[in-house]
């Protein structure tokens, strides 16, 4: 008899198991979209956008819950007719404890116990399955949304799995060893052909490798221009980068440069602190998360930002260093910056309070966006994130999703270009964006220093696109402003007028109408005098 038991527990399972994998595996490519679609919430969601839901997402669902349904159904109509479904349809709340009893001869209390500690161990296996699939998804992290709500994933999973039939947890064991092994494939760059879209291969290889052109070896051994902080003032000393140990899943070297310890990661890719090998500048290399390599759209988008800043050089950008693709893996080589981000700057020492200071800023931002806009591009995504504040003076980085002023439309995956609280109005309708949208969000960056916030900052999404469109900014905000420095408030008053017509033009005019002598001389500072009189302002900023 209890051969037959076996026998036919084995049975039910294969009767759950084999259908269940079927299933899983007719219904691939939908489990792989809806994967690509949690990175694409997860990188929206570090960058403060909202990714639109996608179809994919709901066909993963309909497949879980559907499969969910019928199997369930099927289980309580046939657990009398196929061997071993009666033994597989009740949870582990109440299992089949006297049947098990009897055919085993064994005590009530003790075939409890082997039905319960066999259906937990698979519970327990099902969890840990989702959580490694999870942290194949959210390499780089999940921000504190995210968490939330994988942590009532976790809770609901604890329930279905106490509650539903033992039959369902089998099956559901089945699905999530299926996505574990997608998600790592997907992670480390492997599969078939099929996993990886053929649109994907060119933006890879071909367009990057011409964009910083081949020559000189990489520049010979000499510190990154570094002006010493007020703490080291005299000393002589060089800048110190925080960053954090590798990982031990993370590669030790890429193209050549030794990777020295982990500046920074986000939805898009990784920065590291390298060193060329073979020299002593330490560099900082950008480049994609593996899981996101056959993503067209961010692989486009980390090539324009090879593109543009091998294009823009001034004082108040990032230079690029190299270029390139390694295994198949873009990377990005950049000088090495001290400092760090003004929204963390913000967050750490609150506003800036110096006038000089504050104009500084706005002077240097604007001869940046002058530079890019005299190229015909516009950033699109100016933001305090992505304005780096070093000894030397602000940087503007993070190009990525810059455009041709002549129409040419790059946009993030998942949304419209920009970051909402500084998107100007005319970004939310489907009329050309040109520099008068960086001007705008020059704006909002120079009110942010001195306020703290965007002067459109809201309760929700709907509430900052009706700042933005119809009631205007922040009133408080903008006296943040006026208080330090009234005509670079007046200035900052006009970038921010709705009618892009109605703004200074690009950065270029934005230069002219802060640099512009308060005096009957009509002559107009040169470069020198601009670069003079930022560098004399910045020195006022303790970072």
């Amino acid at each position: 008899m209890a051969e037959f038991v076996d026998t036919s527990l084995s049975l039910g399972v294969l009767a759950v198991a084999g259908p269940a994998l079927a299933v899983r595996l007719l219904s691939l490519p939908v489990l792989r979209g809806a994967q690509q679609a949690v990175r694409e919430r997860v990188s929206a969601a570090r960058e403060g956008r909202v990714a639109p839901r996608r179809a994919v997402s709901a066909g993963e669902s309909a497949v879980q819950l559907g499969g969910a349904a019928v199997l369930v159904t099927l289980l309580l109509m046939l657990r009398w007719s196929v061997p071993g479904l009666d033994l597989l349809a009740d949870p582990i709340a109440w299992g089949p404890a006297i049947p098990l009893a009897i055919e085993f001869h064994l005590s009530l209390a003790l075939a409890r116990a082997f039905f319960v500690g066999g259906a937990l161990i698979a519970l327990a296996l099902w969890l840990l399955l989702w959580f490694l699939t999870q942290r194949n998804l959210l390499t780089a992290g999940a921000p504190a949304p995210v968490r939330r709500r994988l942590t009532a994933l976790f809770a609901l999973r604890v329930l279905i799995g106490v509650f539903a039939p033992t039959g369902l947890l089998l099956a559901a064991l089945v699905f999530q060893a299926v996505a574990l092994v997608t998600s790592a494939r997907a992670r480390t760059g492997g599969g078939s052909p099929a996993a990886v879209p053929p649109p994907v291969t060119p933006p890879v290889v071909t367009p990057l490798t011409p964009l910083v052109p081949p020559a000189p070896a990489f520049p010979p051994a000499q510190p990154v221009a570094y002006l010493p902080t007020q703490a080291d003032r005299g000393t002589g000393g060089a800048p110190q980068i925080a960053c954090q140990e590798l990982n031990p899943n993370e590669p030790r070297t890429i193209a050549g440069y030794q990777l020295l310890g982990r500046v920074g990661a986000g939805g898009m890719g990784t920065v590291y602190l390298a060193r060329r090998e073979g020299s002593a500048t330490q560099v900082a290399l950008k480049t994609i998360h593996p899981e996101l390599l056959d993503h067209a759209e961010l692989l486009l988008r980390f090539e324009r930002e090879v593109a543009v800043l091998s294009m823009v050089s001034g004082a108040y950008t990032a230079r690029v260093l190299d270029a390139g693709v390694d295994a198949g893996r873009p990377y990005l080589a950049m000088e090495l910056l001290d400092g760090r981000p003004l929204d963390v700057h913000l967050r750490e020492q609150g506003p800036i309070r110096s006038a000089e200071a504050l104009r500084a800023l706005a002077l240097a931002l604007a001869v940046a966006l002058s530079g890019v806009h005299k190229l015909g591009l516009v950033h699109r995504d100016l933001k305090p994130a992505n304005i780096m504040l070093t000894t030397a003076g602000p940087r503007l980085l993070d190009f990525g999703i810059a455009a041709l002023v002549d129409g040419t439309r790059l946009t993030r995956a998942g949304g419209g270009p920009g970051t909402l609280t500084y998107m100007a109005p005319e970004q939310f309708g489907d009329e050309r964006v040109g520099t008068a949208a960086d001007v705008w969000a020059w704006a909002c960056c120079v009110v942010c220093a001195a306020h703290g916030t965007s002067p459109f900052t809201a309760t929700s999404t709907g509430a900052v696109i009706r700042r933005i469109v119809d009631t205007g900014p922040e009133p408080t905000a903008l006296e943040a402003v006026r208080a330090l420095d009234p005509a670079l408030a007046a200035a900052v008053g006009r970038a921010l007028t709705a009618d892009p017509a109605r703004r200074p033009a690009d950065g270029a005019a934005l230069v002219k109408l802060l640099a512009a002598p308060q005096g009957p001389d009509p002559r107009l500072p040169d470069a020198g005098a601009v670069r003079e009189q930022i560098t004399q302002g910045w020195r006022t900023l303790t970072l």
